[in-house]
């Protein structure tokens, strides 16, 4: 498994525990990194991604829930929240990753750590998103790549 599906990995953790205690996010962190071990490696790219999510979580939950038919994002399950909001935060703000490699990430990761369901889920909501905004936002900056 590479660092960044590691890293995802661990910022899932951090926001999952954020989730149940809105603590600081670089103490959840570090927290959540002591009691998991994790290693140095992937220390700095988990925590990058911890802490843009929780920068831009307001915006990130408009565009979930815009794009989630039929879910308010308080219903949703809250490990599949967390993962959406990393994927999309990666998806809208992290230019150097593609957005199709985010989308898949997050549905690879909520396989492995969500209900039976979360994959088909994540995967549906994140797949409207790409479809919905990322392809218009990636049009207008080089109508070339998409």
């Amino acid at each position: 498994m590479g660092k960044r599906r590691r890293a995802r990995e661990l910022a899932i953790k951090v926001l999952f525990h954020l989730e149940f205690s809105p603590d600081d996010p670089s103490e959840a962190f570090d927290l959540v990194c002591e009691n998991f071990e994790a290693p140095e490696p992937i220390r700095e790219f988990s925590k990058n991604l911890v802490l843009g999510v929780c920068g831009e979580k307001t915006s990130l939950d408009k565009v979930i829930s815009q794009s989630s038919r039929n879910w308010r994002i308080d219903r949703m399950a809250r490990l599949d929240r967390s993962i959406l909001r990393l994927a999309v935060f990666e998806m809208m703000f992290m230019p150097d990753i593609p957005p199709r490699v985010s989308l898949d990430e997050a549905v690879e990761i909520g396989k492995i750590y969500g209900s039976e369901d979360s994959g088909r889920y994540i995967n549906g909501v994140l797949d409207n998103i790409y479809n919905t905004i990322i392809k218009n936002k990636l049009r207008k900056a080089d109508p070339q790549k998409v």
